[in-house]
């Protein structure tokens, strides 16, 4: 399959229109990740990307919507909870679990009677949802276990072959995939956190959002996944990643005494006498959300093999990103 990099102009977003109408798939900027999105009431065009990530069958897909009208096409019992998130946070990188309409088949929930909804910011998936008045189911555009491509280079390379077009809109905003809430049941549940927090999520809700035990412990193999990004293993590099909790003079003398790769903060890259990726800031967790996902993959670009990287706070929009590396790490954690 030839795989065109284009540009989003009217003649491009036409062409991703009439790929999509067909049941086919195509890559498109979101303001969180670069996503693959296919019809989402199209059992093929699920299998589709099923096959464009080579994603495990039994990890749900989120369903994006451009307007109100079709979040009534796509979910059923919609809470009043669900219509104050929304209106607080859409567009934006807030996924809602709700339980799903007919129109929405079994191939993109995994089997589940819930779905996750969201409306993204960015107006080149924005424009293409309310063109082709079509729900667009869109995990992440990188084959499945590898980081989220923030760029469409970095699409292209994972994705050339196996889908006919990416648009290129540059870099995504945010960098780490949408917080996902549900509220399917009596109590708020997060299952992913996100540039949404879950204080943002209780203030506008007057009410305590719990915390999955899936966003810092693995899921059992045979447990079923509620939510995209609670099984398997995610955002990984082909390196060996190890999460070090440690003060940075101990995390020095352990990098340094096994000639490991450095993956820590901005401020430390000098001070370390081993090869260092940095992603942010370590006061600033924006920043590494935004820098977290190409860091792993530079990883790859210089060959580490073993990786020791610095902890992040778990606070906020840190919990976010701290649950990507977690994940990157294969839940290896070890406390100094």
């Amino acid at each position: 399959m030839d795989t065109k990099l284009l540009k989003p102009t009217q003649e491009s977003i036409q062409l991703a229109c009439d790929i999509l109408r067909k049941g086919e798939v195509v890559a498109i900027p979101t303001e969180t990740v670069y996503g693959l999105f296919g019809d989402a009431t199209n059992p093929d065009a699920c299998a589709n990307i099923f096959k464009a990530k080579e994603r495990p069958r039994d990890n749900p897909f989120i369903v994006h919507i451009s307007d109100y009208e079709m979040l009534g096409d796509v979910a059923k019992d919609i809470p009043e909870d669900a219509i104050k998130l929304a209106e607080a946070f859409w567009p934006g990188p807030l996924t809602i679990i709700l339980n799903k309409t007919d129109k929405i088949p079994y191939a993109a929930t995994a089997g589940l009677e819930t779905v996750g909804i969201r409306m993204p910011s960015n107006p080149v998936v924005l424009e293409i949802i309310s063109k082709t008045r079509l729900p667009l189911a869109g995990p992440s555009a990188n084959r499945s276990g590898r980081p989220s491509p923030t760029d469409a280079q970095t699409v292209y390379n994972d994705m050339t072959g196996r889908i006919p077009l990416v648009l290129d809109g540059g870099e995504c905003n945010i960098g780490v995939e949408s917080t996902v809430v549900s509220l399917a049941g009596p109590q708020p549940i997060l299952f992913r956190p996100g540039f949404i927090t879950k204080a943002q999520m209780e203030d506008v809700l007057h009410k305590e959002v719990l915390l999955s035990k899936g966003i810092t412990e693995e899921l059992a193999k045979d447990e079923k996944a509620l939510s995209p990004g609670l099984k398997h293993k995610h955002y990984a590099p082909k390196a060996e990643v190890i999460i070090i909790n440690a003060e940075f003079e101990k995390y020095k003398q352990l990098v340094e005494s096994e000639n490991a790769t450095a993956l820590c903060f901005d401020e430390y890259v000098d001070r370390l006498n081993v090869k260092s990726v940095s992603y942010g800031k370590e006061s600033d967790s924006a920043t590494q959300a935004v820098k977290l996902f190409h860091a792993l993959r530079q990883l790859d670009e210089i060959g580490a093999g073993k990786v020791y990287a610095m902890m992040p706070s778990t606070e906020g929009v840190g919990l976010a990103v701290y649950n990507r590396l977690l994940r990157a790490a294969a839940f290896r954690v070890v406390n100094l």
